[in-house]
């Protein structure tokens, strides 16, 4: 592969999501957030960062101007985006080009119609007079010396419906001086092999060097995109994570992995690629989303096995149900064990834990078999590995080990009689040989209890102080008993390094929160280098 630097121009990744992705439902970005995505985006190595549109929008003049001062891109120059001039007046006159100038972005993308209908109904203009507002505006920007994308938007559609005309706008953008002419599905309708040949005909028929925006909303913009470079496009629109309107856009990361991976075609730094999980979770968390387990390639879920063949085979070789070393994109393999699980995926499972299973068949043995019985009861170890390496342990040891020894618990739920209500837990336990009662007090019986333990066990192990409850998700299991199900609660749980996952299973919430609480204090007390004692 041939390296990629700042200045080879040959294939460009340009990334929308300060544009474009923000305009998913749900998303709203602060200034601050643009410019901490902006820094994400070029640490991963894209080529172009959308910031906004100047001058139609004050945050977006605001991030230009603060990008200014704040950023230093290493990777990524900063692209402003704008419309063509208005119908009837002059480029050199319009206040919105000027505003593109005064971003100080070194390049524009400049949106045009490409649809004959749109350009009659939604810019009550003529045909023959955009083709003037798209060559007047390029011509204008280029003159301030400014490099020039145009997209075209609903080109796709525009192409079906009136080929010459659709043909017309790239040929004029492009004698005009754009350096890249985007064809957008602007409403996300287009199949692969439409937009191969649509692609394979604008180029043979312009000579115009083509880019791609593609919507997602037939579930194929990442197909779309791929379609258009096998047809000669050398630029491709997309955004972190799939992010914008309706269902989203082309998504970046399953874009520049079947690229550099699929393709072999090195379109980042050297090394970025292995960033990409990571900055996928980080604009995730900063767009305030939880990021997509199943996703391609980043997704926590992505190269997780559950089945108890596929464990059998990647035993024996990690390739056979892998398409790509999970390591090449910054994620991990892992083991699900579950009742689906057989002896191999416990041993591979043990393995990623710190324990050599392999030599002791009797051992993996009752560990699957416990798996079973456990699950039988309702319990779920593929998203609460803390509970599994626990359950292993004490296999492993032949006895279940802790840092103290239960007496009792107990909550107390008042309710007053202005809605006002209170929640009370009292804990007694022994620990080192001492006996301690304590009683914690919270917004919830849960909370309560878990306010409990941590008084009762603080002084004598110091690390609680840094435990943090960051999740708890509660369901209720099929049974045949209403309000007298079984329940199931699984909590997250944080020291500031690392999380933790762990269940519990009882016949009421609050039980269930009790055997998830114990586990995830047993555990992460294991994890601060501590042994249990009781």
């Amino acid at each position: 592969m041939t390296e990629v630097s700042r200045t080879d121009d040959s294939f460009h990744v340009f990334d929308t999501t300060l544009r474009d992705g923000a305009q998913r439902e749900g998303i709203n970005l602060t200034v601050a957030d643009k410019l901490a995505i902006a820094r994400h985006l070029d640490e991963f190595g894209v080529g172009f960062i959308e910031g906004g549109w100047p001058g139609a929008n004050p945050r977006d003049t605001e991030f230009f101007a603060r990008a200014a001062a704040e950023l230093e891109l290493r990777s990524a120059q900063l692209v402003a985006f704008g419309a063509t001039r208005r119908a009837g007046g002059k480029a050199a006159e319009d206040p919105q080009l000027a505003a593109l100038v005064a971003s100080g972005a070194p390049v524009v993308t400049l949106v045009a119609k490409a649809h004959d209908r749109h350009v009659e109904l939604a810019l009550r203009t003529t045909l023959d007079e955009n083709l003037e507002m798209i060559r007047d505006s390029v011509e204008f920007l280029r003159a301030q010396g400014r490099r020039v994308f145009l997209d075209c938007e609903h080109f796709f559609d525009g192409y079906r419906a009136n080929r010459e005309y659709a043909l017309a706008v790239v040929r004029t953008a492009h004698r005009a001086g754009a350096d890249v002419v985007v064809l957008c599905d602007t409403n996300g309708g287009m199949l692969p092999a439409g937009v191969r040949d649509t692609v394979a005909d604008v180029i043979a028929a312009t000579g115009a060097r083509i880019g791609m925006h593609a919507q997602d909303d037939t579930g194929c913009a990442v197909a779309n995109t791929l379609a258009a470079v096998d047809a000669g496009a050398t630029h491709v629109q997309c955004t972190a994570n799939g992010y914008g309107e309706r269902v989203g856009n082309a998504n970046l990361f399953p874009v520049v992995g079947a690229l550099e991976l699929k393709y072999d075609r090195r379109v980042l730094p050297a090394g970025r690629l292995a960033e990409m999980t990571r900055i996928s979770h980080a604009i995730a968390e900063l767009v305030n989303l939880a990021p997509s387990t199943h996703q391609p390639y980043v997704g926590f879920s992505a190269f997780a096995h559950k089945a108890g063949l596929h464990a059998s085979a990647i035993k024996v070789d990690p390739d056979l149900y892998q398409h790509t070393d999970p390591e090449l994109v910054g994620n991990t393999m892992r083991m699900l064990v579950s009742d689906m699980a057989g002896r191999a995926s416990v041993e591979l499972k043990g393995k990623e834990l710190g324990y050599d299973l392999s030599t002791d068949r009797d051992l993996a043995g009752r560990v699957v078999a416990k798996v079973k019985e456990q699950e039988n009861l309702g319990y779920t170890y593929e998203s609460a590995d803390a509970s599994f390496e626990l359950l292993l342990r004490d296999e492993v040891r032949g006895s279940r080990e802790r840092f103290y020894r239960l007496e009792s618990w107990r909550t107390i739920s008042e309710q007053g009689p202005h809605g006002v209500s209170g929640n009370e837990a009292t804990v007694k336990l022994w620990a080192k040989g001492e006996r301690r009662i304590a009683v914690g007090e919270g917004n919830g019986p849960v909370n309560a209890l878990d306010q409990a333990l941590r008084t009762a066990l603080e002084g004598i192990y110091p690390p609680l102080a840094t435990f943090e409850l960051v999740d708890y998700k509660v369901r209720i299991l099929e049974g045949q008993h209403g309000t007298g199900s079984k329940t199931r609660v699984l909590i997250e749980s944080t020291d500031g390094i690392a999380t933790w996952s762990t269940v519990g299973v009882a016949d009421n919430v609050i039980a269930a929160s009790w055997l998830a609480l114990e586990d995830a204090y047993t555990y992460g007390l294991i994890r601060s280098g501590l042994e249990p004692t009781e």
